[in-house]
């Protein structure tokens, strides 16, 4: 419990609060994943270019990244559980959309409508975090809901290509359509409001406008946010890229997605993992110290690769992971420290948050990504550069704010 909110329902386990969590969150990766070992079959069924077909990802990112601007501020003003339960309803009838698209317009009309309610789990499960816990119990809940997010990632591009062996590219949509109603069918039956109707803030557009300026014009903030942006890139040029890298750079079969996301999830785990056994033993500070530290020796080894050896497994792919390794363990300490800026307005702050993220993310997809994903020392420089980038965003926080501290605005209007 931290500020003043009261505990939320003691009937709801730790470690069901964290698998529920985590679920809700992979939606969003999720919808990026599955779908991904279909893309050429998708393309030919509806008589799109590959470039068309690539854009469904932009079509699906650039609304979440809007949308996700909100979830928070929504949120404040109507409880937490209430904005997740309604956007999971939606997020099972947009797939349904693309279920039936028979133009590639249509498909990009239903991953549209996917990406503006597919974030609110993201957004709002880290303000449940903070609504619930403070200080290492919060870094821990954090880097538990983070391992068990990076099995979707996983799981994801196998299962979308076995379902699109077996049935064809709709049925991924179809499956899609049926997380979505399991996900709020949970929330209705097991999510506590962590949120209380006290503590609400009403949407009126001037304070919120004036809240919305505060954050964003925040440093602090921004460097912190932008480091988990930056950081996660270097790992998602590689995921927007996949079937360029795995098809055609390592030769794989539209089945042997697993042999990719597999190694780089298990890092990812791996190093949520130790952050939350590191939790009240090394501060958030040294803790993001370590992580980037792992980063810097897997790109560099991920550079090394590119240029001396020929692409495939496992050297492509060895790298990868230990980078996931490092960003796992730096990310949730980065986020927390972004959150404490405004203890007030949580859910306004994740979406903020989220929304650059996702802009970032956008940019990647649409622009980053197709330059990079012809050449194995194009991605591995792309994850070299974005880490640099992200490195220098948390060295000029550390500069301007680790000796004094974050200084949260209780004020905030």
């Amino acid at each position: 419990m931290s500020n003043g909110t009261p505990t939320p329902d003691k009937s709801m386990p730790y470690v069901q609060l964290a698998a529920l969590l985590a679920a809700l969150a992979t939606v969003g990766p999720f919808s990026i994943d599955t779908y991904l070992p279909a893309l050429h079959a998708i393309g030919a069924d509806l008589h799109a270019t590959q470039i068309e077909v690539q854009q469904t990802l932009t079509a699906y990112m650039l609304p979440m990244g809007m949308m996700v601007l909100w979830h928070g501020a929504i949120s404040d003003a109507y409880g937490r559980k209430r904005v997740i339960l309604v956007s999971m309803l939606l997020f099972m009838l947009a797939s349904l959309v693309c279920v039936f698209a028979d133009s590639i317009n249509m498909l990009l009309i239903g991953r549209g409508l996917q990406g503006i309610s597919a974030g609110a789990g993201m957004v709002i499960g880290r303000a449940v975090v903070r609504d619930l816990m403070d200080g290492a119990r919060a870094q821990r809940l954090m880097s538990h809901v983070s391992m068990a997010f990076a099995v979707g990632p996983a799981i994801a591009p196998i299962l979308g290509g076995w379902i699109f062996t077996v049935f064809g590219w709709r049925a991924i949509f179809v499956f899609l359509a049926l997380l979505g109603l399991a996900l709020a069918a949970l929330t209705a039956w097991k999510l506590p409001e962590t949120h209380p109707p006290e503590a609400r803030h009403p949407l009126h557009p001037g304070p919120l406008a004036r809240r919305y300026k505060h954050v964003f014009t925040t440093p602090g903030f921004l460097l912190l946010t932008f480091a988990v942006s930056l950081n996660f890139n270097g790992f998602f040029i590689y995921v927007l890229s996949a079937p360029v890298f795995l098809i055609q750079h390592l030769g794989l079969p539209e089945t042997g997605f697993g042999w990719f996301f597999i190694p780089g999830v298990l890092g990812m785990m791996a190093g949520s993992g130790l952050s939350a056994r590191l939790a009240g033993r090394l501060s958030q500070a040294r803790t993001i110290g370590i992580g980037f530290g792992v980063m810097l020796v897997a790109a560099a080894i991920n550079l090394a690769v590119s240029y001396l050896l020929a692409p495939g497994l496992p050297q492509s792919v060895v790298p990868i992971m230990l980078y996931n390794f490092g960003m796992a363990i730096a990310m949730p300490s980065l986020t927390l420290l972004a959150l404490e800026h405004f203890p007030t307005h949580r859910g306004i702050a994740s979406s903020c948050q989220s929304f650059l993220q996702m802009l970032v993310s956008s940019l990647a997809a649409g622009l980053l990504a197709p330059v990079l994903w012809d050449s194995v020392r194009g991605l591995a420089g792309g994850m070299a550069g974005l880490l640099l980038l992200g490195l220098a965003c948390f060295g000029l926080w550390w500069a301007l704010y680790h000796r004094t501290r974050v200084q949260p605005d209780e004020v905030l209007p």
